[in-house]
């Protein structure tokens, strides 16, 4: 498994590098003014500033970026808290898995990791959310989804955040919100997930901007839906998606596509 993923990471730096150099179309002052580029996970090195808490988003926002990505999962006494995996091995290098815990405990041993309220609170209106619900067992979904109404209640469903998934048999929980909000991500299902997202009048699909083809994007402008991309690291990969029509620009490297855009718009 660690083969593939490095065989995978390679393949895609690869790539990257293809379209990084490959010359593209100025797409409009317009297109970049409207320019919606969301910062994955926040801006980060996890050295000095971990994925998913404030520090990450707030670098974020100061760059002017359009949105943050960000992971959800639940606590033991379902507590929503903003991280992307299952338990603080990778990021944070401890023992100890979310939902085994309490909110009060899972502070205890790391505070950076913040709840989604607190996001919510602070970075609501000001930055679009793009919230990721991860594939897991939601054991009071009545509860879980009013939980998660009452911390979006100031919010307007489209217009301040969308829900995304890898796994769209999660949209069959999350019920506090209109399907319209909802964003199925596909990683080598575009075409299943092309469909689902058309046929159940979801708000649109994203995906990584190799495999999103032509064909699929015409099909979903068709029905007034939306698409995302990502990871976009680069100028002619940004005027690529732009003068393609994508309208969320995801990113590992917000905060850099920003200020390039900001400059190209001073400089025109």
């Amino acid at each position: 498994m660690k083969f593939i993923n490095k065989l995978e990471n390679t393949l895609l730096k690869w790539i990257d590098y293809f379209y990084r150099i490959w010359p593209q179309p100025f797409p409009g002052k317009e297109s970049l003014t409207d320019c919606k580029v969301i910062s994955h996970r926040g801006e980060f090195d996890n050295e000095n500033v971990f994925e998913n808490t404030l520090s990450a988003f707030e670098t974020a926002m100061e760059a002017g970026v359009w949105g943050i990505e960000l992971d959800l999962r639940w606590t033991q006494d379902m507590h929503p808290v903003v991280i992307h995996d299952p338990d603080l091995r990778r990021v944070f290098g401890l023992s100890l898995e979310i939902d085994k815990v309490t909110f009060m405990e899972l502070k205890a041993r790391c505070p950076l990791i913040p709840s989604l309220k607190e996001v919510v609170q602070r970075y609501g209106r000001t930055l679009h959310l793009m919230l990721e619900i991860k594939a897991e067992h939601y054991p009071e979904p009545d509860h879980q989804n009013q939980v998660l109404k009452d911390i979006f209640a100031p919010l307007r469903p489209q217009a301040d955040f969308h829900i995304l998934t890898l796994v769209p048999q999660m949209f069959q929980i999350i019920n506090f919100v209109p399907k319209s909000t909802f964003i199925p991500i596909a990683q080598l299902n575009f075409s299943q997930i092309s469909k689902l997202a058309l046929n159940e009048n979801y708000r649109g699909m994203a995906g990584h901007y190799l495999l999103l083809t032509k064909a699929l994007l015409e099909r979903h402008f068709k029905q007034q839906q939306k698409v995302g991309t990502g990871y976009i690291g680069s100028k002619n990969c940004l005027f690529r998606e732009l003068n393609r029509g994508v309208e969320w620009i995801f990113s590992n490297n917000a905060a850099e596509l920003q200020k390039i855009v900001h400059h190209l718009l001073r400089s025109h």
